[in-house]
């Protein structure tokens, strides 16, 4: 099955072609000048799975995203704090990158700055200005809308639509209150810089279309961002770029639905948001990730800690499968053997798991249908493993299984605890075995209270305890 993807500009699914050896990306990045929340999030988790997925498919991939180093936010800031704006913006970049590793994301590529591209923005303006899509005003350059009749197509809406229904920034300078600011005259205290119109530094837009124009080229694979970007940043970027190039920006473009706190967008402007830090200091990335793919990318997610205590039983149950693969086939050969039987019957399910994850990702990357591939597994693979011994046969299967659910749920979506944390790995399985025993001897004895003491005490450290005809077993308890 071939990539399918829903493209924003077509308002449909297409089929993903390719036109070169690599994907090229470009995702629209941070204005830094707070902290990193959770609507950051959102988009990050969404294009790393995305990216390995890719690469899992043997595709390479080039992923380029931008930061916003220069904006009125920024030199609020600092103005407020009595520093530069480069200074306030390279500490929050600085926190997101930061902010992103611990959530496991993998890094962009390339991280290019608005203050680091100006000379490239400027040669965009003057090729908006002799193509007659842009003019100047007293030091202040703004795009024509009127001049590009494409306009509004990203969001659907027509230009006589837009004169006559939306609110623009007045400003006596525009010919026309659709019109946007491209290049602004500085202002005393501002960061400033020379250019053709006198000192002054970029507009918002302007420096996506620059900057994606000399990393990526014309017409390259892939756009993303928030839905809240639609308009009026990602169609001002076509109108600026395409009026400049006379070519088309992106071939595909990608919004993710909104990460919102309690049905409310989450907002730094607005001062309503939870740091990703915040959040990580109380739960394991790995179960944030899970949350935030169990729903479709295009859907708006709503959360509150709740949301994350009604997700930790399912996102409990891979890793405990994960955990109980990883004891039983570790410090094993699992040599290739002839399967039948119920192991042939794991084999067909591990087939039928792998395909189905593959289908849901290749139909828009659907994470939330990928994971229900997952579950429908662990029921093969829960059966199986309280079926069966360690024979060659049960090993080999089982050495697959565990492969498997690496590859899926570890590398590509980021949900399964990591070496440090799963109790399947290192010393904590000997370990719990070694308290087990302890505790068997000491049921042997007749030493009951102590045995329920030990009990409890794993309890409060989130071990579950069973004692069954078979012996006692552990495993995660379920919050």
């Amino acid at each position: 099955m071939s990539i399918r993807v829903y493209n924003t500009l077509t308002r449909k699914k297409e089929e993903f072609t390719e036109t070169g050896s690599t994907i090229s990306i470009y995702v629209c990045g941070v204005t830094p000048y707070a902290h990193t929340h959770l609507g950051h999030a959102r988009p990050s988790v969404v294009w790393d799975v995305i990216k390995k997925f890719l690469r899992y498919q043997e595709y390479q991939v080039f992923h380029v995203q931008n930061f916003t180093d220069i904006d009125d936010k920024i030199i609020a800031k600092a103005n407020q704090e009595g520093k530069t704006a480069l200074e306030v913006s390279n500490y929050y970049a600085n926190d997101y990158l930061e902010s992103m590793d611990a959530l496991g994301v993998e890094r962009a590529d390339l991280y290019p700055k608005v203050s680091e591209h100006v000379n490239e923005v400027i040669e965009m303006i003057e090729a908006l200005i002799a193509n007659k899509h842009a003019y100047d005003v007293d030091g202040n350059v703004f795009f024509d809308v009127l001049s590009f009749p494409g306009y509004g197509k990203l969001s659907n809406q027509r230009l006589a639509e837009l004169q006559a229904g939306t609110r623009f920034e007045v400003d006596p300078l525009k010919r026309s209150p659709m019109d946007f600011a491209l290049w602004k005259k500085s202002k005393p205290g501002e960061p400033a810089w020379d250019s053709p119109w006198g000192q002054g530094r970029p507009g918002w837009h302007i420096e996506c279309s620059a900057m994606s124009y000399k990393y990526l080229g014309a017409a390259f694979d892939f756009h993303g961002g928030g839905s809240d970007l639609i308009f009026p940043h990602h169609e001002n970027e076509i109108a600026q770029f395409e009026g400049a190039t006379c070519e088309p920006l992106a071939r595909y473009w990608l919004h993710n639905g909104m990460l919102n706190l309690r049905e409310e967008k989450m907002s730094k402007s607005q001062g309503n948001f939870v740091t990703i830090k915040d959040v990580l200091a109380k739960y394991p990335k790995e179960l944030f990730r899970f949350y935030i793919l169990s729903t479709h990318y295009r859907s708006e997610l709503e959360y509150h800690d709740t949301k994350l205590e009604e997700v930790n039983r399912g996102w409990q149950r891979i890793n405990e499968c994960a955990r109980k693969l990883s004891a039983r086939v570790q410090g094993k050969t699992a040599e290739p053997v002839e399967v039948s039987g119920q192991e042939e019957r794991l084999v067909a399910a591990l087939e039928k798991a792998e395909a189905q994850f593959r289908d849901s990702m290749n139909d828009d990357f659907n994470t939330a249908l990928a994971i229900a591939a997952i579950f429908d597994l662990l029921r093969e693979l829960n059966g199986y493993l309280d079926r069966t011994d360690d024979g060659p046969a049960s090993i080999y299967v089982l050495s697959q299984a565990y492969q498997l659910l690496q590859t899926l749920a570890g590398d590509i979506l980021g949900i399964l605890k990591s070496d440090d944390q799963n109790l399947g790995l290192g010393l904590t399985e000997p370990l719990m075995e070694l308290l087990l025993d302890l505790r068997t001897q000491l049921r042997t004895e007749k030493q009951y209270q102590l045995a329920d003491i030990m009990r409890n005490r794993l309890l409060v450290l989130g071990i579950v305890i069973e004692d069954t005809p078979q012996g006692s077993q552990w495993k995660i308890k379920d919050e």
